[in-house]
């Protein structure tokens, strides 16, 4: 099923549900419409994901127990050194930390 199909057959509920999220770290599933549980994340500079195994002490958020991953510089920051070929390394670099989680970004 395509992404405009299933919005079309959400209800406003689901609608509701799945933007506001099961969790902090999870979008709300819908099974009856092939929408499994997504993790979601807001590392902007690299891989931000909750290390299930680890025990947060921030609460309960999830904010002390990521999984180790390297934090880039910002990308204004980055866009300054106007190289290319080194913002190139730095995506392919983020991209194999988020394929060794198995975690798709943003």
């Amino acid at each position: 099923m395509k992404h405009k199909e299933i919005v079309e057959k959400m209800s406003l509920e689901q609608k509701a549900a799945f933007v506001s999220g099961y969790d902090y770290w999870h979008l709300e599933e819908a099974p009856e419409l092939g929408l499994p549980k997504i993790m979601i994340t807001d590392g902007p500079h690299g891989l931000r994901k909750a290390n299930p195994d680890k025990k947060s002490s921030t609460g309960g958020i999830g904010l002390g127990n990521s999984v180790p991953a390297t934090c880039f510089p910002p990308a204004a920051t980055s866009s300054c050194s106007w190289d290319p070929e080194l913002l190139e390394k730095e995506g392919e670099a983020m991209g194999e930390e988020c394929l060794k989680e198995r975690y798709l970004p943003f």
